[in-house]
């Protein structure tokens, strides 16, 4: 298997895209899918690594990057050493990333020979779901979409009129605690304006209703950071779509950061192998 670890995408007057690239070579070119992390999320989460090697020994050729403004670096792409830059982050900033990723793979001739640049699908998890689904309505090179653990709102996320949000507002910075590192993690207010300022575009609801596409919809039935109510919402709005609810599945589909142990727990096992025989 072939594995490139931390490849760079510098682009002018924007922030650089860390990314990483798995296959199997064949010199045959291979369906490529693009992975997009989540909120506090990261390429290297967890057992994403193992999640890629299953889709490259499938016969996949498997993208997963670092959204620029994610909190990582290029020095430092594993959690949040640039909490400035997590702070500055937004949606349309995460849609420019993916839109930058895809053109790069579909116009590279550095894998002209493993990538079938005409076959691309997305897949996104938690809040990645979203950018996975809005760009799958806008960018027409993408086949196929699947969401594992997707968002169906951005909006009522923000609790507009709440004290939270009243009191964000008026100080411009509110601060979000990392269960896992204890950071104090930023949001400045720009990440709601710049919302309300691309609203339409950034409305997951009509995004879904206008898709042509496959779309697959994978949630845990036990998840309790995303309600797997909002994983019915996506299915009722593209009834064409495919449901798959993994009963005692959690938010994370039984894994964890670090990933220690060689194997995928059975319930990301099982999303694994749904999702890849709805790719092929």
């Amino acid at each position: 298997m072939m594995i490139e670890h931390n490849n760079i995408l510098h682009r002018a007057h924007k922030k650089p895209i860390v990314y990483d690239v798995y296959f199997t070579e064949t010199q045959k070119p291979k369906p490529i899918v693009i992975f997009c992390h989540g909120y506090k999320g990261f390429k290297d989460w967890g057992a994403w690594h193992l999640v890629a090697e299953a889709f490259a020994k499938a016969g996949f050729f498997f993208i997963k990057f670092n959204f620029s403004y994610n909190g990582g670096t290029v020095d430092e792409p594993i959690d949040f050493p640039d909490l400035e830059a997590f702070a500055q982050n937004n949606y349309t900033k995460e849609l420019d990333d993916l839109e930058y990723v895809i053109d790069y793979v579909a116009t590279t001739k550095r894998y002209v020979q493993e990538a079938e640049v005409k076959n691309i699908s997305l897949i996104g998890h938690s809040r990645g779901g979203g950018i996975a689904l809005i760009k799958a309505e806008e960018n027409d090179k993408i086949k196929k979409v699947v969401t594992w653990a997707g968002v169906s709102d951005y909006k009522v996320r923000f609790k507009e009129g709440s004290n939270e949000f009243k009191e964000w507002k008026e100080k411009g910075v509110k601060y979000v605690e990392n269960g896992r590192t204890k950071q104090q993690m930023p949001h400045y207010f720009q990440f709601y304006t710049n919302f309300k300022e691309n609203e339409e575009r950034l409305t997951i609801k009509r995004a879904v209703e206008q898709l042509e596409i496959p779309q697959l919809i994978v949630h845990g039935g036990n998840d309790s950071t995303v309600s797997a109510a909002e994983a019915k919402n996506l299915h009722q709005w593209s009834p064409e779509s495919t449901l798959k609810i993994i009963e005692d599945a959690n938010h994370v589909f039984g894994t964890k950061h670090p990933w220690e142990k060689g194997g995928l727990p059975s319930p990301m096992q099982e999303v694994v192998n749904f999702t890849i025989d709805f790719l092929k």
